[in-house]
């Protein structure tokens, strides 16, 4: 809601409706000539400023004491100079202000009317000097407040220039608000007031906005944990979001990817019931962490992110997701090169090469499956990518025992070896050293075979196991029919009867 909606919504509520058919006295005289004069005056704003500005500056001097109309006066005066850059006259005319606040308006009034207009200055400061004077508007409203003894509009503001400091990346000075604030959250034992639990989750949002920005995780692991144990607090969605998000991004540069899932979720969540634009953005993180981590699951399929599918802020990235699961590598490469702007986040730009990473890899596992050999120019050809990515995706799969294979590097080629013959040749071997070793159990360290009665009623076979040889007695070599036993049918010595 504007601040005009807001004088509108506060002069609503003063007007009477009743019909009088008494003739007014001179002090209504009086106030209906104030208000007919603010209201012409808000009528000039666009087309005539100037004499606009004339008009709300001459309302104070119209009442005999300070009250409501002085004070609106000031207010539209205030902002069309700080609009035309009129900085000086704009602080000169805001102190002014602030001297309404403590007998001629109401306190919930003057509240919500200075922290709109905070909010107006915070919004058009779009140069260095309008970053002064708001500057200075924070001075002087601290000041204010402070010796009002008005802890809450004190500690909202502060907030507010916390936030400031926060945008312009001014981090030593934003170090010392965010200090400040914390403590005047706290009892004098040091312990949290429970009272201000909402306030202070707001500056824990500030503090972990300022640690992701400047890439300290061990700090903001700290205090995202330590805003997430705030129970007192009744927090606005749109805080909980930042925190979320800033978890997420936290969770993510950390490669635990489950984790900034369920943050990032939680994010979009929050930023949803606030109405913030902020949750498309999010709705992209959550997106791209799905991709990396290789989920089947399609993150548009839940209740919350389903309306946004057909969104056009987020189609690339739904475009990208369904390519990435279909293994669709030209599909997902034209889809990143046809939309820019998805790249235009610093985080999103940051975290796509692993995604694309991933994809190629697929893509090159999926086009080399039916080959025992390769060429890594043919590959590269295929997939549209250099030769030196090919061969480094190649020696990452074969390094991680995905492929089982070599590289050539005189000539490109890949040779894979079968499965088949390493299973094998692996059972031949096993196979060799199982009799090699049964060979010396029975033959080195057993005593061999000895010729015994059997032996001799066999035909006079003989044993030496000191020699480790087998001696054969010619009388064994013949069959019971007296003939010499030679080679059997499949061309192997008969010994013993046994073949």
């Amino acid at each position: 809601m504007s601040d005009n909606d807001d004088d509108f919504m506060q002069e609503s509520d003063n007007e009477q409706y009743d019909f009088e058919y008494e003739d007014d006295d001179d002090d209504e005289g009086g106030d209906v000539g104030i208000e007919n004069k603010y209201y012409n005056a808000k009528q000039l704003k666009v087309d005539n400023p100037d004499e606009a500005l004339e008009e709300f500056l001459g309302l104070p001097g119209m009442e005999e004491e300070k009250g409501d109309w002085g004070f609106k006066g000031l207010k539209q005066a205030i902002k069309l100079e700080f609009k035309l850059g009129l900085y000086d006259k704009a602080v000169e005319h805001y102190q002014e202000l602030l001297t309404y606040i403590k007998s001629a308006v109401t306190r919930n009034y003057s509240e919500k009317s200075i922290n709109n207009m905070l909010d107006f200055i915070e919004k058009g400061s779009d140069d260095e000097k309008a970053y002064q004077c708001m500057e200075k508007f924070y001075s002087m409203t601290l000041q204010s407040f402070q010796s009002t003894n008005n802890e809450r509009l004190w500690i909202k503001t502060n907030v507010k220039l916390a936030r400031l400091w926060l945008e312009r990346k001014e981090y030593p000075e934003l170090v010392k608000k965010v200090r400040d604030l914390h403590q005047a959250c706290q009892r004098e034992d040091g312990s949290d007031d429970s009272s201000k639990g909402t306030y202070d989750l707001e500056v824990y949002a500030l503090e972990i906005q300022m640690y992701s920005e400047t890439k300290n995780n061990n700090r903001l692991k700290t205090l995202y944990q330590r805003a997430l144990k705030v129970r007192s607090a009744v927090p606005h969605p749109k805080i909980m979001g930042i925190i979320r998000e800033c978890g997420g991004k936290m969770h993510l540069s950390e490669e635990n990817w489950k984790k900034a899932q369920i943050d990032f979720h939680e994010s979009f969540r929050n930023y949803d019931e606030a109405g913030s634009l902020q949750r498309v953005q999010v709705l992209k993180y959550l997106v791209l962490t799905t991709m990396l981590m290789k989920s089947e699951i399609n993150p548009f399929d839940s209740q919350e992110t389903k309306p946004y599918k057909n969104d056009p802020q987020i189609s690339a990235m739904t475009d990208l997701v369904d390519a990435y699961q279909r293994d669709d590598i030209h599909a997902y490469e034209s889809i990143l090169r046809n939309n820019q702007d998805v790249l235009a986040d610093p985080f999103i730009a940051e975290n796509i090469d692993e995604v694309t990473r991933n994809v190629r890899t697929k893509g090159v596992s999926k086009l080399i499956a039916p080959y025992t050999r390769f060429n890594l120019a043919f590959v590269a050809k295929q997939l549209k990518i250099s030769i030196a990515e090919v061969q480094d995706i190649v020696g990452f799969l074969i390094v991680d025992q995905k492929l089982k294979g070599r590289i050539n590097q005189e000539n490109g080629m890949v040779e894979v070896s079968s499965d088949d013959d390493v299973s094998r040749i692996r059972a031949m071997q096993q196979w060799t050293t199982a009799i090699g070793a049964l060979c010396n159990t029975v033959l080195d360290e057993g005593d061999g075979f000895k010729a015994d009665d059997s032996s001799q009623a066999l035909g006079g076979t003989a044993f030496s196991g000191d020699s480790s040889r087998i001696i054969i007695s010619r009388n064994t070599l013949q069959s019971r029919s007296g003939k010499p036993k030679g080679r059997g049918k499949k061309g192997g010595f008969g010994i013993g009867g046994f073949k």
